[in-house]
């Protein structure tokens, strides 16, 4: 998965720790912000993007968008935000995920 430092994770679980519904709700948010091209295809933008990590959804923002777009960043927080939604820096993320990939390596050499 690429997630960056510079991007923020708005996660599908409320900080009560229920699931956010509908269950499409990080395609159809980050679908706000697509286009289609000549082919009429859908397009997402390249600083939004519907994911699966850890097996819940959630929408990845970089937060290069604040500067391009400063509107469509705040409605993308604001959207957290009003539906009580988790958000995580993607640094965070990156820190925890390299954290465990060489714990997970240490086991593996230890159970070898």
């Amino acid at each position: 998965m690429d997630i960056s430092s510079q991007d923020i994770i708005i996660k599908g679980i409320t900080k009560a720790g229920r699931p956010f519904r509908p269950s499409d709700w990080a395609e159809r948010l980050s679908s706000v912000l697509s286009t289609f091209g000549a082919d009429n295809r859908m397009s997402y933008s390249p600083y939004v993007r519907p994911v699966t990590l850890d097996g819940v959804k959630c929408v990845v923002v970089d937060k290069k968008l604040e500067e391009v777009e400063a509107r469509a960043y705040r409605f993308l927080v604001g959207f957290a935000q009003d539906n009580d939604l988790q958000l995580e820096e993607g640094a965070a993320w990156v820190n925890a995920h390299q954290e465990t990939a060489g714990a997970q390596q240490d086991t593996a050499v230890v159970a070898s």
